[in-house]
């Protein structure tokens, strides 16, 4: 068990997703003013000084510019704002993101409408246009919700890494069932308050104590390893609860980009918790399907080796603590 999670540690920490959330996908907003306008919000991330990814928005070739792009350099994100018409309304209509084939970046698009109703959706290199569609139903909704949610879990590797400490601290099948519907009820808690506004934090704490979260796991492996049992190790239902508090604050954020459709509030919510989880479920079951497959080579490693997942993760989450502090 602990040689196969031993491997799987080091394929997985120091995969290319190293660096989380800094990733940056871009963002383009477009809120409807009136029958045939629209205000444009388009975020790209920086490059250093005055420099940005080369993405441009592309709107139907028979949309006007009512006002002229206003751009700005703020947090090493290049905005811009304008207004455009285009007669009839941007349903049907065509929206692409020039340069995007040629980058690693996704593009967040959020488009609201008079009547409250959204379209979101998630450009990537392989389709980076999309077609503006009439007002969503139910089933939309709830169909684009839970991608998000699928997307947001397994992109998010810093959840990940949360979650795969404790599946090494963690002995035994029922406890492992009881940490991980811990983890699920607490995040779930804290998701449904920040993204109804009845709590808010601000996202860089929490984003650094997401990161000692981990450490703090990391730790807990490290001290069993010396006989010395902590609260992880007694009872890691309890420690997955309390940070699951804290990652769910996490999962909200990346909630808050997108926006809730108001008229089908509770279903988005519902569907992006639900993606949440079966995409933690997912990555759980790769994990114990990898270690059961690992078992079979019968490697024989040092018994130092033991301690190579958690200073792997601890280090990686120890980075990430840094990096996000300087950021405040």
């Amino acid at each position: 068990m602990k040689r196969a999670l031993l491997i799987f540690v080091l394929l997985a920490t120091f995969a290319p997703g190293v660096f989380a959330h800094e990733v940056r996908p871009a963002y383009l907003e477009l809120r409807q003013t009136g029958a045939e306008t629209f205000d444009v919000l388009w975020k790209v991330p920086g490059q250093g000084e005055n420099m940005r990814l080369g993405l441009y928005v592309e709107l139907p070739a028979d949309s006007k510019n009512v006002s002229a792009p206003k751009p700005s350099m703020v947090n090493n994100a290049f905005t811009e704002r304008w207004s455009v018409r285009r007669e009839g309304g941007l349903t049907g209509g065509t929206i692409h993101i020039a340069g995007l084939t040629a980058t690693m970046t996704d593009v967040l698009v959020r488009l609201e409408r008079l009547d409250g109703t959204m379209q979101v959706t998630r450009l990537t290199p392989s389709a980076p246009s999309f077609v503006v569609e009439a007002a969503p139903g139910r089933l939309e909704v709830a169909r684009t919700y839970l991608v998000l949610g699928v997307e947001h879990i397994l992109f998010g590797i810093d959840h990940l890494l949360f979650v795969l400490a404790l599946l090494i601290i963690t002995n035994g099948t029922m406890r492992l069932i009881k940490t991980v519907t811990a983890f699920t009820v607490a995040h779930s808690i804290t998701l449904a308050l920040a993204t109804l506004g009845f709590v808010h934090v601000p996202s860089k704490p929490v984003e650094a104590t997401i990161a000692l979260s981990i450490v703090f796991v990391a730790l807990e492996i490290i001290r069993r390893r010396e006989g010395r049992r902590g609260i992880a190790s007694r009872a890691p239902w309890v420690v997955a609860f309390t940070f699951g508090l804290l990652h769910g604050f996490g999962f909200a954020g990346a909630l808050s980009e997108v926006g809730l459709p108001q008229n089908h509030i509770p279903a988005a919510l519902l569907f992006f918790n639900v993606g949440v989880e079966i995409g933690q479920l997912t990555f759980i079951a790769v994990v114990l399907s990898c270690i059961a497959l690992v078992r079979r080579i019968h490697l024989r490693l040092p018994g130092w080796a033991e301690l190579v997942p958690p200073y792997a993760i601890g280090s990686v989450a120890m980075f990430w603590v840094v990096q996000r502090i300087a950021a405040f």
